[in-house]
């Protein structure tokens, strides 16, 4: 497989999980809202996160500028994971509504190890 055609998978991966992301999240704004609090967010993050996953989900999907959309990914992905860290570290397991009503449990490390995966896969997307 070239490397090539991982960047591609890579980035079309990333992609879906920032479409479903964003649509769980605009389905159940409810959900989204009342994470927001848990996880030490400001309310006014509310509107633009599933907009902002929306785009470049759309964008990795269609492989438009697909580096550009993959290193915007990769810092995103970044900052939700560091969010979750510091909650985690100061023992903190708040509900996270990362994908709308589908996955409003508290935070564990799967939800960093997960993000993980994710982080790496956009750096693929990326890098190759």
């Amino acid at each position: 497989m070239s490397s090539h055609t991982v960047a591609v998978f890579a980035s079309l991966v990333v992609g879906a999980v920032f479409l479903v992301s964003g649509v769980s999240k605009v389905a159940s704004p409810a959900a989204w809202r009342s994470s927001l609090s848990g996880l030490g967010l400001p309310s006014w993050l509310a509107a633009p996160v599933p907009a902002v996953e929306l785009v470049v989900g759309a964008l990795l999907a269609a492989q438009w500028q697909r580096v550009v959309m993959a290193v915007i990914a990769a810092v995103l992905l970044l900052a939700f994971t560091s969010l979750l860290i510091r909650r985690l570290a100061q023992g903190q397991h708040p509900s996270c509504a990362c994908f709308g009503s589908l996955s409003a449990k508290p935070i564990s490390a799967w939800h960093v190890a997960r993000n993980g995966v994710f982080l790496a896969l956009a750096l693929l997307a990326a890098l190759l």
